[in-house]
């Protein structure tokens, strides 16, 4: 079982990490991007939302977790901003369409893995 992401915050709190290189920051903006352009559904804490307002939410998280240093890659941005609740440890979910929802950290990392073989 997996700690939740809350707990990862308190325990790197006296570490500091660097800010995420140029094409990381690009990356996190695809995906971003990716998620409000796909019509998608996000699910978080139990209630789904729009694609646009998923896209916002994680943004925030995004933001708060640059002021304090703990993304250093495109994949700790969705390890601790786009996995699960930081609240409530509840995990993300993305559903598309008439699709079975897929928790959201593997359909971001499997759009991250697209994007990066187009480069």
């Amino acid at each position: 079982m997996k700690p939740p992401v809350w707990l990862a915050f308190v325990l790197s709190a006296g570490t500091a990490f660097a800010a995420p290189a140029p094409a990381a920051q690009t990356e996190i903006n695809h995906l971003l991007d990716y998620l409000a352009k796909s019509g998608c559904e996000f699910n978080r804490n139990g209630s789904w939302y729009g694609s646009k307002e998923a896209r916002d939410h994680l943004n925030d998280k995004y933001q708060y977790l640059l002021k304090k240093d703990w993304v250093s890659s495109t994949e700790s941005f969705i390890e601790r901003a786009a996995t699960q609740s930081s609240i409530s440890g509840k995990a993300y979910q993305v559903r598309c369409g008439a699709a079975q929802p897929v928790a959201s950290d593997a359909w971001l990392k499997a759009e991250l893995s697209r994007y990066r073989q187009r480069k």
